[in-house]
């Protein structure tokens, strides 16, 4: 491996605990562990590799999440903040060429003031983007991720974006329900992206209350909403916390069903129990009429803690059966193993799934807390899991599906993702047969940077976003 920068984001030998190293402890949960940021931007190149990669996967991995440079007031910092950085591997002809990690913004936009996008990144109509939750438009990215600036669609959007989008490979167009405090106070956006990069639509949604509406969904017939109990808490807001979203026990969950094709007043409000939902796996439109929805589904969050979400409760794998017809939702635990970071093979969005792959959410000492357990397969149609275990101490990320260019089955695919090992305070790449997901990595590639527990991340291949 032939680097370039230096690695300083050292190990802190003096609050090792056996043989699980601790970093900088520090009383935010969330700026400690594997959840603490990194230090330096580096380049790598030649990653040493076990296994074999497929020779087939010729792109980028890329994932993207909060890397705080300045440390705000630990007893008010929340984990959705800071700067994004975005972490790529690039692989081809069977080899891990480069690794880079990067701040979303440069170091003088950084110095302004400016906070770059840090929940998700992706490639989408030629360009590669970085994302945020609310408000801000996507920052477009070189291939080897420089950032090149705020993309506005070629100036047809007007209004915040999202970081879940959704992609309809019928259409190639994008989805997305879009919401931004303080700006849209009573409604949120559904904005609709042609495979152009422009902008074809944009509706108001006129919601109560300022909600979090981290994610949508999106079938054939329905963009699916999720007005769910997440709500602006000034009380919060005047506590000085920067990030002012909280439970609210008294306000009703609701989902909707909005038309594709429909305004505003062709909503389908549906009630359902009080929830909060981050992420869904899929949905489709089932033959009888109603719409099928797999969901990472809370209880409730953000109840008490203040700096992150999985202070109060964690999510089961639930089936949501939504009926426009009756108004109901009936709801079905598939999985009640702690989860969270759907992920299904794309060449089933929108139509009916049989798999979905999740990363298991472990618990662990305020410190050392090694959120990410084992990639987690689910049947849905029989009911029945099977894993893949990392081994004492390490655990793997949301788990990225990749479909097999000769793939015939619905998981016929590879699963790319960072894992995390607290033994050694070190990073990989893994590469998993979907397939056979209980069996060992066909491959592991290792990182010269830890990559801390950020949100989301994507696999790009070249044939859609070639490089600069």
């Amino acid at each position: 491996m032939v680097l370039d920068g230096a690695v300083t984001d050292t190990l802190d030998p003096a609050a090792a605990t056996g043989d699980l190293p601790i970093r900088r402890p520090n009383d935010n949960p969330y700026l400690a562990g594997n959840l603490a940021p990194v230090t330096d931007e580096v380049t790598a190149f030649d990653l040493p590799t076990n296994g074999q990669i497929p020779a087939e996967l010729e792109g980028r991995w890329l994932r993207n999440g909060p890397n705080p440079e300045a440390m705000a007031d630990p007893s008010k910092h929340h984990w959705f903040l800071g700067n994004g950085m975005v972490h790529g591997v690039r692989l081809r002809g069977g080899n891990a060429e480069w690794y880079r990690n990067r701040f979303v913004l440069g170091a003088a936009e950084r110095a302004g003031g400016m906070s770059g996008p840090n929940t998700n990144v992706g490639g989408f109509a030629g360009t590669t983007w970085a994302m945020v939750e609310a408000g801000n438009p996507p920052v477009e990215l070189g291939y080897e991720l420089d950032s090149k600036g705020p993309n506005r669609f070629n100036g047809t959007l007007d209004g915040p974006f999202t970081a879940h989008p959704k992609y309809d490979p019928t259409t190639g167009e994008l989805h997305s329900m879009n919401y931004h405090w303080p700006d849209l106070v009573d409604h949120v956006n559904y904005t609709v992206v042609g495979g152009d990069g422009r902008v074809t639509k944009n509706l108001a949604i006129p919601v109560n209350d300022m909600p979090m509406m981290h994610d949508m969904s999106l079938t054939e017939k329905y963009a699916v909403i999720y007005d769910l109990s997440v709500t602006v808490n000034f009380d919060v807001l005047a506590a000085g916390f920067a990030f002012p979203f909280k439970w609210d026990a008294d306000r009703p969950c609701r989902v909707g069903l909005l038309p594709r094709d429909g305004t505003d007043d062709d909503v389908i409000w549906c009630d359902v129990d009080p929830c909060y939902v981050f992420h869904p796996l899929n949905a489709f439109d089932a033959a009888d009429g109603t719409v099928v929805v797999d969901v990472c589904r809370y209880d409730a969050i953000m109840v008490d803690d203040r700096l992150g979400p999985f202070g109060d409760n964690l999510a089961t794998f639930d089936r949501w059966v939504i009926d426009p017809t009756t108004k109901r939702v009936t709801e079905t635990r598939l999985d009640d193993r702690p989860q969270e970071f759907p992920r299904h093979n794309p060449n089933f969005g929108l139509r009916q799934h049989r798999f979905g792959y999740t990363s298991e959410v472990t618990t662990g000492d305020t410190y050392n807390r090694n959120i990410h357990g084992a990639i987690i397969k689910i049947d849905t149609d029989t009911g029945s899991t099977e894993t893949h275990e990392f081994g004492h101490g390490r655990g793997g990320a949301e788990p990225v599906f990749v479909p097999k260019a000769d793939g015939v089955s619905e998981d016929a695919g590879w699963i790319l993702t960072v894992v995390y090992d607290a033994t050694t305070d070190q990073s990989e790449l893994h590469i998993l047969d979907a397939e056979d997901i209980s069996g060992p990595e066909v491959a592991s590639i290792a990182l010269p940077q830890r990559v801390p527990f950020g949100f989301h991340g994507n696999w790009v291949p070249d044939t859609s976003v070639a490089p600069d």
